[in-house]
């Protein structure tokens, strides 16, 4: 029974927990140096098991208990719970726990909760035929405008209609997947509102518009990734049933919109990004978002998130998931940034790669933030040199700064977790009915499709 399962895994959790109480009472015993006392590397092990969790969990017996929102903010509390033990009384660190979740978690949550109820009034009804060359302008689309509304506007406007065209099609799964790399990731690399990395780039000093300049990169992994995608979906196109390219052939209707006027609060709220920084006002940023979130609300005709299908499931699910990795992957990046010099990421391609492969797994904005702070701690110590873009606090080599953004926008596709409107997009094409690869079976589309065009990007730009 899911109840026995659960339990059995309560004294694995016990056992870390009074390890850690052990461990830390002999840290405290022999006393402490610096201004800020690391934690113990085991420590990691709570985000470990946060990301296996969601890993492992939908594929076993627990599968229907794991479905449910409830359980997996109870998750996410139990594997909390010493961290914030550590971090407010053993070791107290406020400052740490409230950048996470004051300055990181409550903004990201709120930015993609009100772009997520934004778009979900935005009604794109109408079946088109589901065409490889349907899906490919779909794709572009999206990809073309995730830099201009944000990754997670782009998935939220275009997953439905996506769907809703793919409904009579069996296999469609790639198309999904797909989306993920290209809307809900790639297409936001081009400038400050497109993807959360680049916005605290931004912040710390990055010119608005000097991540136009990835056009390159950009074209080549994009335009790669949409010439196999075409291939790959006619492969798929001509092996349905005959039946069912019928049916999808004979329920055409023109695409319309409607609720056109919440393209004004989407655009209010791509604005308060940009042009709202926290030296403003702490919290007045994501106030005047909500106020557009609000407005919507009372702007939107009636029926028309009805119509959408929308429920507040994938928001919630990301809200719960989110809180639990946000505090337990303290410790991690707090060990990352002491050592970040000392881990041999010493050359451009390095620093692609270790942003890009912590991205993955970590939450790619402050995995950004820790390699930007380690590029400008080696140029003061005279690691790196060449041509020097002048940031807040130092300054960064232009093809290092270049590397750490692509890494974190570009591999923050490699799994669900990378990035938050990954998760939500996963989420609303289960609600439709779509049976999405599990945690490790996505991977295995981001290293067959991924990691090489990856590693020619390295070869072509990081070498």
């Amino acid at each position: 029974m899911p109840g026995r399962r659960f339990r059995a895994l309560l004294p694995a959790l016990t056992f870390l927990l009074l390890f850690s109480a052990a461990d830390a009472a002999l840290a405290a015993e022999g006393g402490g140096h610096g201004h800020e006392k690391l934690p113990p590397v085991w420590m990691v092990s709570f985000f470990v098991v946060m990301l296996l969790s969601i890993a492992i969990l939908p594929l076993t017996k627990l599968e229907h208990w794991w479905e449910h929102n409830r359980n997996k903010l109870i998750v996410s509390a139990i594997l909390s719970l010493y961290p914030l033990i550590y971090l407010t009384v053993l070791e107290p660190n406020f400052h740490a726990l409230e950048h996470s979740i004051l300055d990181e978690y409550i903004p990201f949550i709120i930015l993609l909760g009100t772009l997520f109820y934004v778009s979900g009034g935005i009604v794109f009804s109408g079946d088109l035929r589901a065409t490889p060359k349907t899906n490919m302008a779909f794709l572009v689309f999206g990809t073309l405008i995730a830099s201009l509304v944000g990754t997670t506007g782009a998935s939220m406007l275009l997953i439905r209609p996506v769907l809703r065209t793919n409904m009579e099609r069996k296999n469609k799964v790639h198309v999904v997947v797909f989306f993920i790399f290209l809307v809900s990731n790639i297409g936001g690399s081009l400038l400050p509102i497109g993807d959360p990395p680049l916005f605290l780039g931004y912040l710390r000093g990055v010119p608005f518009l000097w991540t136009l300049s990835l056009w390159k990169e950009t074209l080549f992994v994009a335009g790669a990734l949409l010439v196999i995608f075409y291939f790959l979906d006619r492969h798929f196109y001509l092996k349905e049933n005959p039946s069912d390219r019928k049916a999808d052939d004979t329920h055409v209707e023109p695409l319309r919109v409607e609720g056109l006027v919440n393209l004004v609060w989407l655009v209010g709220i791509v604005l308060c990004v940009a042009l709202i920084r926290p030296e403003h006002g702490r919290f007045l940023r994501e106030a005047v978002m909500i106020a557009c979130a609000v407005a919507s609300r009372f702007t939107t005709p009636k029926g028309l998130r009805e119509k959408n299908e929308f429920t507040w499931f994938p928001i919630l699910e990301v809200a719960a998931l989110f809180i639990g990795i946000f505090i337990t992957m303290i410790p991690a990046l707090m060990l990352l940034k002491a050592n970040g010099g000392q881990l041999g990421v010493d050359s451009t391609a390095k620093f692609f790669w270790a942003t890009g492969i912590l991205s993955s797994f970590l939450d790619n904005a402050p995995t950004y933030l820790v390699f930007f702070e380690t590029a400008q701690g080696m140029v003061e110590q005279g690691a790196l040199t060449g041509e020097m873009l002048q940031v807040t606090g130092g300054n960064v080599p232009l093809v290092t700064l270049a590397a750490i953004s692509c890494g974190a926008v570009y591999m923050g596709a490699n799994t669900y977790i990378g990035n938050g409107p990954n998760f939500m997009v996963k989420a609303i094409a289960e609600e439709q009915g779509v049976r999405m690869p599990s945690f490790f079976g996505y991977m295995r589309w981001s290293l067959m499709f991924l990691v090489p065009l990856f590693v020619l990007t390295t070869v072509l730009f990081f070498m």
